[in-house]
């Protein structure tokens, strides 16, 4: 790369599409009621459109990983660009949930191959450690941020277009990208020699797929040998995949770096906080528009007031952790964030905005907190010749963690829903009482008191379920906290770690 180019402005490029990947975990959060009234998917169906694009991102990292130091990273980061500008268009314009699903399955393939291209870009750009450090820093608040953002975006889009313009606005960025990428990045970044064990990559995916697919089944459908029989296969094909690692001289995760705990706890602890962040989200903005009533900007506004607090949460756990030791305050950020989940469990009801923003405040800065610490600590108890394995591994479980949040407590939602629906309500159909997606649609359409009395019912059953989902979340939250007590100790200060990572 030319002197003359400065790598701020490779970076800039380079956030930008990292922005847009982010965002599509979050951007159809407000979409709901409009994809729904269109495309009338099923239950099942609707957390699919969710899921499908976390976890197949998920799976994929590690693999696009290896094909982008094989192939080199500039390249395929185009051809992702391109990739997803198209599966954005297709999103943009599915006239079926089928369709909506497959576009969001190819978004988080071309997405898969954006990320690590994006971070190992970086490491090319900046040959000084400390601007190299900012750099990184900037690339994960954005990646952070475009969570948050999605949303908002999301909510001032529907207030003025139809729900595919969410997807839409991908296009002009990946185009741009396209354009002044070969001028701002550098090329010839791979090595022809690695070798890429694409078997590892779709055992991954079938492990991951038919395991998710059961726990939906079982939630919707009921218990059945078929049911079982899926989550059986894939946890047979996780062991096949983890035999396969260990005997790979370049295994897409090295399994031998859990035999320490430190370690495997760390990284545990990250999936779970981010299954907390992004589970209680999709709780929060399902809330906020269909049981409150808000309109899509509205309910993205009051969706940011607990990131009020999140300013503050950072800052205070690196002060406390230098005292106290990083798991001491990593374990207290799990706590309030299950403090969080009680509040939204015994205090919510139909009209309880203030509880739910007091529920959701302690979960962002809890979890804020314990993930603001987490990253460091993982490099530190690392192999320093493996950081960049890790990194990737960091960001695979992050991904996890957030698909795992959306399909395992909206799975528990819909199962409460449908348990709680009254039976006798004039006028319900089946849709009414599947989800509360549904009970709006059918209220809609009917109106005036019988479609009022549908509403209702759907609103206070998909109550009843908020409180079961942020049940199972609290107790998930505090056996974590408890697990990283005992298996860290309480005497990892930060500055030691630091020392250790420097040196």
């Amino acid at each position: 790369m030319s002197a003359r180019r400065s790598p701020w402005w490779g970076l800039v490029a380079l956030c930008l599409p990292m922005l847009l990947v982010s965002m599509d975990v979050s951007v159809l959060f407000f979409a709901v009621p409009f994809i729904s009234a269109d495309l009338d998917p099923s239950p099942a169906q609707q957390l699919w459109i969710f899921d499908v694009y976390g976890f197949v991102l998920a799976g994929l990292l590690l693999t696009m990983g290896a094909v982008a130091d094989r192939v080199g990273h500039r390249r395929l980061l185009m051809v992702g660009a391109v990739g997803f500008s198209a599966a954005s268009i297709l999103a943009a314009y599915a006239d079926s949930a089928t369709t909506l699903i497959a576009a969001r399955a190819l978004l988080a393939v071309a997405g898969a191959t954006l990320m690590p291209s994006t971070l190992a870009l970086i490491r090319h750009l900046f040959d000084d450690a400390r601007q190299r450090a900012t750099a990184v820093a900037t690339w994960s608040a954005v990646m952070s941020g475009g969570v948050a953002v999605g949303p908002i975006i999301s909510g001032f889009l529907l207030e003025h277009f139809w729900w595919g313009s969410v997807f839409l606005i991908n296009v002009p960025v990946m185009v741009a990208l396209v354009v002044v990428g070969p001028l701002l990045l550098p090329g010839g970044t791979g090595d022809r020699t690695r070798r890429i064990d694409l078997a590892s990559s779709v055992l991954a995916l079938a492990t991951l797929l038919p395991i998710v697919g059961g726990v939906k089944a079982l939630s919707t459908d009921g218990v059945s040998v078929v049911r079982v029989g899926l989550i059986a296969v894939g946890v047979v094909v996780g062991v096949v995949f983890a035999r396969r690692q260990l005997h790979l001289e370049h295994p897409l995760i090295d399994l031998r770096m859990f035999a320490d705990r430190r370690f495997a706890t760390s990284i545990w602890i990250n999936l779970i906080a981010m299954f907390g962040v992004i589970g209680n989200a999709i709780l929060m903005t399902q809330y906020l528009q269909s049981v409150l009533g808000f309109s899509p900007l509205r309910a993205a506004l009051w969706s940011l007031a607990p990131s009020v607090v999140v300013a503050f949460a950072a800052p205070a756990a690196t002060s406390l952790a230098a005292r106290l030791g990083r798991p001491a305050v990593m374990s207290g950020g799990l706590l309030v964030a299950a403090a969080g989940f009680a509040v939204l469990a015994t205090m919510t009801g139909t009209a309880s905005l203030p509880a739910v923003l007091v529920g959701a405040g302690l979960l962002a800065a809890g979890l804020v907190a314990t993930t603001a610490l987490v990253a460091d600590h993982v490099v530190g108890v690392a192999p320093a010749d493996r950081a960049g394995s890790v990194a990737g591994l960091l960001e695979t479980t992050s991904e996890l963690g957030g698909a795992l949040g959306i399909a395992v407590l909206g799975s528990v939602v819909n199962a409460l829903y449908r348990h709680a629906f009254p039976a006798g309500v004039p006028g319900a159909d089946p849709a009414a009482r599947e989800s509360l997606a549904g009970a709006v649609a059918t209220a809609g359409r009917i109106g005036d008191g019988v479609g009022r009395d549908i509403l209702d019912a759907g609103r206070d059953a998909f109550v009843s379920g908020l409180h079961g989902a942020s049940f199972v979340g609290a107790i998930l939250l505090a056996v974590t906290a408890i697990v990283c007590l005992r298996m860290l100790g309480v005497r990892d200060r930060a500055p030691e770690v630091r020392s250790e990572v420097d040196a």
